[in-house]
């Protein structure tokens, strides 16, 4: 049987082709594709604004309405024009970076486990968004306004719920007055607010969710969407006459398309394709999964370790970690609580506990939180072994490397001088593991992030960048010479980033000689990355 799922990896393929991209365009930090979310909020932010002036300068009468968006071009300036256009394609921005964030999250899987919540009020949004953007056109009371309404009144008819047609009670010249005009004031302001609570909602259980994207690309979007303004301004059509039939219309095809799709086939199936598409929506977190795509494990909380420090509560992306009451005071007064259903299964939270040293002493390293899968006792294990290993075989500057399973995948590159230690997510390596491992008899460590912005776990490769800086607790001690340590952002299908970072790292580890020798430089020299 076909499955939706089957399509994802040709999609997720070219999508990342397509963010390679403009990665090499705008650089991963402003990859415009990296923050589809927190530019669709720029977009509501403009309207809101834009809509509230414009309002205030409405006249919400029949006869008054369309005279009051015409006084708009007398405005100096040409400031009524700008605001104008601002409005109107802020709306289509809108449209289209609510339509390449729903693909994104759809190819990366996210519509299921502990994201189904974002997914399922995320679908209610893209109604509201269509109902508030064509009962703006209304408004307006122009031809297009006209076609706009009576299309829509038409398109309700077809559902059996009205005794009689609304096209008949409403949109005829006897009937078009200001009660009606309140109405359409309504349906374009009520149903924003509804979108605002809804976008609140949206983002509930996702921390230190962005609200706007980086200032340069912010200042990049509005610069863009006021040059438009100015360069293809909004006007109106002729007044609405509903005496007579438009000849000639300028649809807005990104915000209208449900009105010619209901005249170029019937009301009736145009219900049907867009009722099936949003229930399709609702149901896909519920279909049946790739076999290679189990639940994630999550994060398990070891009483006797936890100190309550509320450091695995600050970095869990997904609001999962709680603190209640420890009980035993002696350790701490609070202890981490894990909300299994909103666990992510990064591992964050490990890498962020400070009993998540391997320079403790104790045989089996327990943790205060911990990943069951990929226990950091296992890694240090796993890296005593590798490096003795390599001590054995006479590795003249042995190196380490410390790569996300969700970036560009290291066992590629790895050669007989490295040893490779995979991670659920970057954010998972606590920074004494940096230091361990030059302790240890390793002459480098290379740490693989995922791009910049791109991070599976939304937080885990800028989490990491800060620890090794140390920019947030737990850091990177000011002792460990960072000339022996690259930071490299590869997403998947950037190898070739990542060979080039581990040749760096090699070659001059090689120049700065054994560990004993090199020096210990600390913060101040920066750390190596790219």
């Amino acid at each position: 049987m076909w499955r939706p799922a089957e399509l994802r990896p040709f999609g997720l393929k070219a999508w990342r082709g397509a963010e390679r991209l403009f990665d090499a365009a705008f650089g991963s930090c402003l990859n415009p594709l990296r923050h589809l979310g927190a530019i669709g909020l720029l977009a509501f932010w403009l309207l809101a604004g834009s809509g509230v002036v414009l309002y205030a300068l409405f006249d919400t009468s029949v006869q008054g309405a369309y005279r009051s968006v015409q006084a708009l071009d007398a405005v100096p300036l040409g400031l009524g024009r700008l605001l104008r256009g601002l409005h109107r394609y802020s709306a289509d921005l809108l449209v289209v970076v609510m339509g390449l964030h729903l693909l994104r999250e759809w190819l990366h899987g996210h519509e299921r486990g502990f994201r189904r919540f974002s997914w399922l009020t995320g679908v209610p949004l893209i109604v509201f968004v269509f109902v508030a953007a064509i009962g703006g056109f209304w408004l307006n009371w122009d031809q297009l306004g006209q076609f706009s309404a009576m299309a829509s009144a038409e398109w309700i008819d077809a559902l059996p719920l009205l005794a009689t047609p609304m096209a008949r009670n409403f949109l005829t010249v006897d009937a078009v007055s200001d009660r009606l005009f309140s109405l359409f004031v309504f349906v374009h302001i009520g149903v924003p607010l509804l979108l605002l609570f809804g976008l609140w909602f949206h983002v509930q259980r996702i921390t230190r969710a962005a609200v706007l994207p980086p200032r340069p690309l912010l200042l990049g979007t509005v610069a863009t969407l006021v040059l438009l303004a100015l360069v293809q301004p909004v006007t109106s059509h002729a007044p609405a006459a509903l005496a007579q039939v438009p000849a000639e219309l300028r649809l807005d095809w990104l915000l209208q398309f449900v009105h010619p799709l209901s005249y170029a086939t019937s009301a009736a199936f145009t219900w049907v394709l867009v009722g099936a598409a949003l229930l399709l929506l609702l149901v896909l977190p519920w279909l049946p999964a790739r076999h290679d795509s189990p639940a994630p494990e999550v994060a398990r909380v070891d009483p006797a370790n936890c100190n309550g420090c509320r450091r695995c509560f600050d970095d869990c992306p997904y609001a999962a970690v709680t603190m209640a009451p420890h009980p035993n005071q002696r350790i701490g007064r609070l202890l981490a609580v894990v909300d299994a259903d909103l666990c992510a299964g990064c591992g964050i939270c490990a890498g962020a506990c400070p009993s998540s040293t391997p320079f403790r002493t104790a045989a089996a390293l327990v943790t205060g939180i911990d990943m069951p899968q990929r226990p950091v006792g296992t890694l240090r294990a796993r890296l005593r072994q590798a490096l003795t290993a390599q001590r054995s075989a006479g590795t003249t500057h042995p190196l380490v490397v410390f790569g996300c399973d969700h970036g560009a995948p290291t066992g590629q590159v790895v050669a007989a001088d490295t040893s490779h230690f995979g991670l659920l997510c970057a954010g998972q390596l606590p920074p004494s593991f940096v230091e361990y491992a030059l302790r240890d008899g390793a002459a480098g460590v290379l740490v693989a992030a995922c791009r910049q912005g791109g991070c599976e776990f939304r937080l885990g490769e800028r989490w990491t960048a800060e620890r090794l800086q140390g920019l947030r607790e737990p850091h990177l001690r000011a002792h460990v010479p960072v000339a022996r340590l690259e930071l490299v952002h590869a997403g998947p299908g950037d190898e070739v980033l990542l060979a080039a970072a581990l040749q760096r790292l090699r070659t001059r580890v090689q120049a700065l000689g054994s560990v004993d020798a090199a020096p210990a430089p600390g913060k101040a020299a920066g750390l190596h990355h790219a």
